[in-house]
């Protein structure tokens, strides 16, 4: 399995720093975009250890489908603070906020 170095987080952590209000990327699409498209659940566990490195807004990450982090309480109202709209609940309406990336 591959480790969560330095590079990794900090790879990372750049591209949900450019992540637009109001837009979602998907633990995939950053995988991608790093250079690392096998390694989508390794993005998702360098985010839930990103309070360490400063604040990013990390709340625009989701899955492809658009499923919210479980038992992340804030991260729902915070999309709803940025205009995100949301199919139900717990998914946001990716194909209407999904960012298009770099």
């Amino acid at each position: 399995m591959t480790k969560i170095d330095e590079q990794f987080m900090h790879d990372v952590l750049n591209i949900v720093d450019i992540i637009p209000f109001g837009r979602v990327a998907t633990y995939e699409q950053i995988a991608r975009l790093i250079g690392r498209p096998q390694n989508e659940r390794l993005v998702g566990k360098a985010l839930g250890k990103s309070g360490g490195y400063g604040k990013h807004p990390c709340h625009r990450v989701v899955t492809a489908t658009g499923r919210l982090v479980p038992g992340w309480f804030d991260q729902r109202p915070m999309l709803l603070a940025e205009n995100v709209p949301f199919k139900d609940d717990n998914h946001v309406a990716i194909k209407k906020c999904q960012w298009q990336g770099i």
